[in-house]
């Protein structure tokens, strides 16, 4: 049991004293520079102030790009969700689910209170696929966090990650994991299509293709959350995953709605640190991922995915592209970790997360000791150096 609690105080910890280096001026990155920026960086110079931070290079490109458009944190945090899905399947993918904080400013930009929007990935009503499978709920909380928070039109959010769907190198982050699980992933004929197209598991820096979640993607992209979570595309979905031994039905997956709710909240030294709701675990944590952004206004939002387990059940729905997330265990629910510090005014001062499998954690930050509005100069951020994610922004 004492291995269980490091476990959920490590991610914790971790996450805190990377904002708190921040706050303190220390181990910090001027501008979130790290070498691999310049991965896919097209059109990702600051052309606007914003920061975004992700476990994947490209999820934070993406997150960057969409605010150099005009959007806001929410935007660019769905963006980056998305392309997440695509680049790191193995932890965040459509099949699985997570929770974020948002600390979104009203339309006159005045603060508000930090929420917490929690979209997990739940077990079915009934256990009865030989492969239990969770009800996929990341696009739906993707798509309520932009649909209430964000600026830019809706489909702007997912065009990202259809287009990375159509062929993207396969990262660092990505390699590590295929590593990880060797080749129990080509057991499943569609996850062996995607992952082992000839036959060995795709190296670093290989082109990985993903048609059929590209042609999901875009479902989305033009019925929005009808698109995979409503009438025939629910039924067609739940069958799918069904021939891959998830045992769905129609009415798991038209059930899974997204949940706004109060975070947890501590004060200390006049700043408040709103958080997830961290539950008790029973075990040692599933992998995990995270990503936020923080926009001109001071917006920000921070989520940590999921796929309860590294590449959920190691199964494609065939004819989606979607890797279904493991169904959770009573006794291991999914450590997740994300957190906005603020002052009393409301003004934003830093984000953290902390993610990782098992006892291992790593953690990415975005602090401003001068606090935004305001005080933009004073910002950095930070990617983990045992990870192989990004921080970026600044101007």
């Amino acid at each position: 049991m004492r291995s269980q609690t490091l476990s959920r105080v490590t991610t914790s910890r971790a996450a805190a004293l990377a904002a708190l280096s921040l706050l303190s001026g220390c181990g910090h990155l001027p501008g979130g520079g790290n070498a691999d920026a310049r991965l896919g960086q097209n059109g990702t110079t600051p052309t606007v102030f914003g920061y975004a931070t992700a476990d994947e290079p490209q999820a934070a490109l993406a997150a960057r790009q969409i605010l150099n458009q005009g959007g806001n944190a929410a935007d660019a945090a769905a963006a980056a969700g998305f392309v997440l899905s695509v680049t790191l399947p193995s932890r965040a993918g459509l099949g699985g689910g997570g929770a974020c904080i948002v600390k979104m400013p009203d339309a006159r930009g005045n603060a508000q209170p930090p929420v917490a929007l929690l979209f997990p990935a739940r077990a079915p009503a009934s256990l009865s696929g030989n492969r239990p499978a969770a009800v996929p709920a990341l696009a739906r909380g993707l798509l309520a966090l932009q649909a209430r928070y964000g600026v830019l039109p809706a489909a702007s959010v997912i065009v990202p990650a259809e287009r990375l769907a159509g062929g993207v190198p396969v990262s660092p982050a990505l390699e590590a994991d295929l590593q990880v699980v060797g080749n129990a992933i080509t057991a499943d004929p569609a996850a062996a299509a995607v992952f082992a197209p000839g036959g060995a598991l795709l190296p670093v820096g290989a082109n990985l293709v993903q048609p059929d979640l590209a042609a999901t993607l875009e479902s989305l992209r033009v019925l929005g959350v009808q698109g995979l979570y409503a009438g025939s595309y629910a039924q067609k979905f739940a069958a799918a995953a069904n021939k891959a031994g998830a045992g769905l039905l129609a009415s798991d997956i038209v059930n899974s709605a997204p949940e706004f709710t109060a975070p947890s909240l501590s004060t200390s030294g006049g700043l408040t640190t709103a958080a997830l709701p961290t539950p008790t675990p029973g075990s040692l944590q599933p992998a995990t991922a995270s990503f936020s952004a923080l926009d001109k206004n001071g917006g920000v939002v921070s989520c940590a995915v999921t796929m309860n387990n590294l590449f959920g059940t190691g199964r494609i729905a065939p004819g989606t592209g979607i890797l279904l997330a493991a169904a959770p265990r009573p006794s291991q629910p999914a450590i997740l970790a994300a957190s906005v510090t603020y002052t009393a005014n409301g003004t934003f001062r830093a984000t953290a997360t902390g993610t990782g499998q098992g006892a291992i954690s790593r953690a990415n930050a975005i602090a401003c000791p001068r606090g935004v509005p305001g005080g933009e100069a004073s910002c950095s951020a930070t990617a983990d150096p045992n990870g192989q994610g990004l921080a970026i922004g600044g101007r």
